[in-house]
């Protein structure tokens, strides 16, 4: 049914992303589902805030965040799942959506927390993901 899952992935909260994972796995429909595994870094924003750290800092950083998310993923999925890592730079809902256009994705499959009163104010990410996606949108909840 689903041949390109997205799964965005928070790997400051390890315990949560693992059950996000269980439930992407679940919906595999067979070998040939690929799932695209997504993390994403802010970015500098104003070029004067760049220029505060090191030249190469961003690189580096999108380097170490690979590799932490490859470790994570290959803690918790079968080695035979077709996967691919991610890493991107940006505001997290507007890079979910750029990925999973990119991807070819035909389900996201990501995490929200309750919200507070400031995240219906502001638009928690999952919902705008869910409102903006041209595809369908699995949320799993804690």
């Amino acid at each position: 049914m689903f041949d390109n899952i997205l799964v965005p992935i928070d790997l400051e909260d390890g315990e949560f992303s693992e059950r996000v994972l269980e439930a992407a796995l679940a919906l595999r429909q067979g070998s040939e589902t690929r799932f695209h595994f997504l993390t994403v870094v802010p970015g500098f924003g104003m070029t004067i805030v760049a220029q505060y750290f090191p030249k190469d800092f961003e690189e580096k950083s999108r380097a170490s965040t690979l590799e932490r998310l490859e470790a994570f993923v290959a803690k918790a999925v079968p080695a035979d799942v077709k996967r691919k890592s991610i890493v991107a730079t940006g505001s997290i809902y507007d890079e979910i959506l750029k990925s999973v256009k990119k991807t070819g994705g035909d389900l996201i499959v990501m995490g929200a927390h309750r919200p507070g009163l400031e995240a219906f104010l502001l638009g928690p990410n999952a919902a705008k993901v869910v409102r903006h996606a041209g595809c369908s949108v699995f949320v799993v909840r804690p």
